[in-house]
Order: structure tokens, then C-alpha cells, then sequence
């Protein structure tokens, strides 16, 4: 079941090909239910009908959105290349065969865009890329209720520069997107589930490349277990687990690309870039 949030008709459920509403008196909380799962399958039975949505949001509500960095080994090389001339190139190498993972929070619900709507980067950066990313929505339990498509946006000189620089090279406005619908099943998608990356420019394709969940280090629940060590979650969270796709050292995003972002089961977030 796909879960989407809109502008005009609020919460949509997408079951069997059919479009269902959600009703408005269940609305408040949706995203924060232990049993989303067997809440929607039976909205799916009794539901209203309803049109495709459009004018998607981010498929959340006031969850925190926190990350996870140097989770499949491509990061690891990338985030090693960077930071050489720091001095901080050994600092990846270890977190990626740590027991402990490393874990930042992203932002807040409105630093989000959403599917459709543009991501920034900053005007202190001349090294820009997105970071294609399965996330997970968690409950204040601690359980792991959907999944959705993340754009971990970074600028990765000012990371280079200093890794002690991390929070500015990936918390900002507008530094993450989130959507277009949240996955709710019972188990995590199949190691087999291709992520895949598409930046165009000018109508060209200047970026594509995908990889897959195989690849991804960790396990989503102990990522999630870590993150609520210590640490509440009233009304649950966001996790974005990394990311296995880095555009090469050449290459920086510019303001009107297009960045295309799908992950099988899920669906394509596709914001454009801006600069202000």
C-alpha cells in the first residue's frame, strides 16, 4: 500500500491500483500509528474512492528527519576523497566498520520539499550533489511502520574542508526532499530493490546510475536502534540510511536541474534545483 499527503484532499491510499480516501477525522497522527499497516488495510475495504492524487506534500507530519552517512561503500570511497587534503579521510574509513553508525539529524518538517517543489544549494558551495536515499518512517516506538524516497542533499566541499563542518554541508533549507508516497508493508523491500538517480539538464542527462539495497552495510533496524538510544521520539521520526549513488568529483548540480530519484515499490521524487 502506498500512502500519499496532498494539498487539497489531505491523506490518499493507494491499494490494488485503487485510490482510496482517507477520512478526515483520521488525518491527525496517521504517520505516527503502531498499526498503520492493519489501520490502512481496513480504510482499503470500506474507503471512499478517489481521484490520482496531485499537488503532492512530503508524506509526513512534525517528525524530526535524521540521516545515516557512510552506509554503503561507494559513500565511504567518496566521503575518504573529499576530506584527504583534511586530514579527515581515515574518519570514514573507520565509521564504515564501526559497530557504531554515524547519524546526524537532517532537519525539521519545514526544511523539507516536496515532490514537485525545488531543493536548494547553497550559495557558499561550489560542490553540490543529491544522495539518493531509502528512508524510513518510525514510530515513537521505535517500530519501523513505511518507507519512502529521501534526497539527502550535501555540499560536499565544505564536508571536505572539515568533517567537524558536517552540520552546514547538510542541514539547511530545503537540504532534504522527502516523498512522493510512503511504502506501508510489513516487511523491509527486498535486498534486490533498485535505487536509481537521474539528474538532467538542460533536457539533457548529464547523471544516471542506480544501485541497490544489497549493497546497503546495515540493517535498517539497527540504524534505528541506535538513533533511539538515549533518545525520544513522541512523534516518531524519519531516517534516511544512506546512500550508495555519488556523482563523480567533476560533477556539481546547478540551479534547473532536475533531479529524479526512484526507488522500486515506492515511486520517483523528482524536485528541480534552485539558488537564492
Amino acid at each position: 500500500m502506498l500512502l500519499y499527503r496532498t494539498a487539497k484532499t489531505g491523506w490518499v491510499l493507494k491499494s490494488k491500483n485503487n485510490y482510496v480516501q482517507v477520512p478526515e477525522a483520521d488525518w491527525r497522527g496517521i504517520t505516527t500509528r503502531e498499526d498503520l499497516h492493519d489501520f490502512l488495510e481496513g480504510i482499503a475495504k470500506i474507503g471512499v474512492y478517489a481521484p490520482e492524487p496531485t499537488e503532492l506534500l512530503a508524506p509526513m507530519e512534525s517528525q524530526e528527519v535524521w540521516a545515516a552517512g557512510v552506509t554503503y561503500f561507494r559513500s565511504r570511497a567518496a566521503r575518504m576523497e573529499e576530506s584527504q587534503a583534511a586530514g579527515g579521510g581515515d574518519f570514514y574509513d573507520r565509521v564504515y566498520s564501526a559497530v557504531r553508525p554515524e547519524l546526524f539529524m537532517k532537519g525539521t518538517a519545514h526544511r523539507v520539499a516536496a515532490p514537485g517543489t525545488p531543493v536548494r544549494i547553497r550559495r557558499d558551495s561550489n560542490w553540490n550533489v543529491p544522495e539518493p536515499e531509502l528512508t524510513l518512517l518510525i514510530s515513537p516506538q521505535g517500530n519501523i511502520i513505511g518507507y519512502t524516497v529521501g534526497n539527502d542533499m550535501s555540499s560536499r566541499d565544505i564536508e571536505g574542508e572539515n568533517p567537524l563542518y558536517l552540520p552546514q554541508a547538510k542541514v539547511y533549507d530545503r537540504s532534504a526532499a522527502i516523498g512522493p508516497a510512503i511504502l506501508v508493508a510489513r516487511r523491509t523491500p527486498p535486498p534486490t530493490t533498485a535505487i536509481k538517480l537521474k539528474i538532467t539538464r538542460d533536457g539533457k542527462v548529464v547523471f544516471n546510475d542506480a544501485t541497490s539495497l544489497k549493497e546497503l552495510k546495515r540493517k535498517p533496524q539497527e540504524l534505528v536502534s541506535y538513533l533511539y538510544r538515549e533518545t525520544s521520539f513522541p512523534h516518531g521520526a524519519l531516517l534516511m540510511t544512506g546512500t550508495g549513488l555519488v556523482p563523480g568529483d567533476g560533477f556539481t548540480l546547478l540551479p534547473g536541474d532536475q533531479v529524479d530519484i526512484t526507488i522500486d515499490g515506492i515511486g520517483t521524487l523528482s524536485n528541480t534545483v534552485e539558488q537564492l
